[in-house]
């Protein structure tokens, strides 16, 4: 079971100083900055997957400029991330055409050639058909057939065949990369028509699409009906899924790999989860900073907060931060700074119980991770994208330690008929 990471270009900045929150004035970003797998000694993912959209797109989707666009397509997608020779071992790369990205699009802004263009120009080890992702799910649509289904929903899945049928074919004449179909749907049943289907095409490794939304005892029903249709040898891929709890039932449906962003974003997109550990997660202590905080400035503006006594309650919260981390002031009274600020940025929020917590707790002083080990206090910090992302990774790192526990355990033997863990799934 391998586990890709999906590419959106978070990387740190390791001349970054975290005490005077400046950088160094030489850094550049392409060539200085770090992804997650230049941090870490020991291997916190198996490959990366990458978007067309999220490289080619010129709007709000795309994450390259016009000179990491040009540098991606001269270097090729192993040199530009500088996997070549990586002390992990080979790190693979799977490439997609991000479906999220035009998914109010009546049809793929991409062609297949272009697409195997993008895979070959990129030399890429897995690629993925082009799909037009089905957001809709209602297995009761197939009560009297087709006939009950949305035609816009039929229509989806109809273009996603059409272009995996002509993506095969072009695939192995380009060659270079093993192909990838994807199988959209609305129901168990015609997830697993998508599949046979795909499998008539030729297909040997399918990759299962628009499952994000669905409850994981869903999940598990749309893999048990598809199970009973795949083929010996063929393997599945989950796009955007992990369901920790769930991921060795997932190996014994034929799925092989998946991606998720899920263990890096929530570092600073989760109100309670950001900071990962083998037995529980802590929620990251807020300090956001005065300057650079929109609401809050906008509040200063306002006239509701003077901004000397903003500045004075951030700078209390580092100092006193800093003195727990030295072993040199209580959890209790770096809580009530943190409160005191908290009514100044977030009126009306209350974190005292889980900053208590990870305050008494300190775990990232029992982490041996390459970021624990430097940032020390800061990597349980919300505040500013240097930390945050840190602490992403160091998720990251976590997770992937827990799903090789995952997947030492026994199999269960009828994952279908048992009833849904009310576990953390990330």
């Amino acid at each position: 079971m391998h586990y890709f990471l999906p590419d959106s270009q978070d990387l740190v900045d390791p001349s970054f100083d975290f005490e005077k929150e400046i950088r160094s004035p030489d850094r550049v970003r392409h060539r200085d900055d770090r992804y997650a797998h230049e941090v870490f000694g020991s291997r916190a993912f198996d490959g990366i997957l990458v978007s067309k959209g999220i490289v080619d797109s010129n709007g709000g989707t795309g994450r390259y400029t016009g000179p990491q666009r040009r540098r991606f397509d001269r270097d090729g997608v192993k040199r530009f991330f500088r996997a070549q020779g990586h002390g992990w071992g080979k790190l693979r790369f799977m490439g997609d055409c991000g479906a999220f990205t035009y998914v109010k699009d009546e049809v793929p802004p991409y062609t297949v050639d272009e697409v195997i263009d993008f895979y070959v120009r990129g030399k890429f080890d897995l690629g993925v058909s082009v799909d037009h992702i089905i957001l809709s799910y209602d297995p009761d649509w197939d009560a009297f057939g087709n006939a009950s289904v949305p035609p816009e929903v039929l229509e989806r899945q109809r273009i996603t065949f059409e272009l995996a049928r002509e993506f095969i074919k072009k695939a192995k004449k380009a060659g270079g990369f093993t192909p990838l179909g994807v199988a959209q749907g609305w129901s168990p049943s015609s997830y697993a028509h998508a599949v046979k289907q795909l499998q008539k095409m030729g297909y040997k490794y399918i990759a299962i699409g628009g499952v994000v939304p669905l409850k994981t005892h869903k999940l598990i029903h749309v893999l048990d009906q598809i199970n009973a249709i795949r083929n010996r040898g063929v393997k599945l891929h989950l796009l955007g899924v992990t369901r920790l709890e769930k991921i060795a039932d997932f190996r014994s449906y034929g799925v092989a790999s998946f991606d998720s962003t899920s263990p890096l974003r929530r570092a600073w997109l989760d109100n309670k989860v950001n900071y990962f550990t083998p037995d529980r997660s802590y929620t990251a202590v807020r300090v956001p900073q005065v300057d650079g905080n929109v609401r809050l400035q906008k509040r200063i503006r306002a006239g509701e907060v003077k901004q000397e006594h903003a500045l004075k309650a951030e700078a209390k919260c580092l100092k006193y931060l800093a003195e727990l981390d030295a072993g040199k002031r209580s959890a209790a009274s770096v809580v009530k700074a943190l409160t005191e600020y908290e009514r100044i940025h977030d009126p009306g929020g209350d974190r005292s119980e889980p900053y208590r917590e990870v305050l008494t707790d300190q775990p990232w002083k029992a982490c041996k991770c390459e970021v624990c080990m430097r940032l020390g206090h800061h990597v349980i910090m919300f505040r500013g994208a240097e930390r945050n992302r840190r602490r992403g990774f160091h998720n990251v790192a976590v997770f992937y330690q827990q799903l090789l526990q995952e997947l030492a355990r026994p199999k269960r033997r009828n994952p279908a008929r048992e009833p849904e863990q009310q576990l953390l799934s990330v």
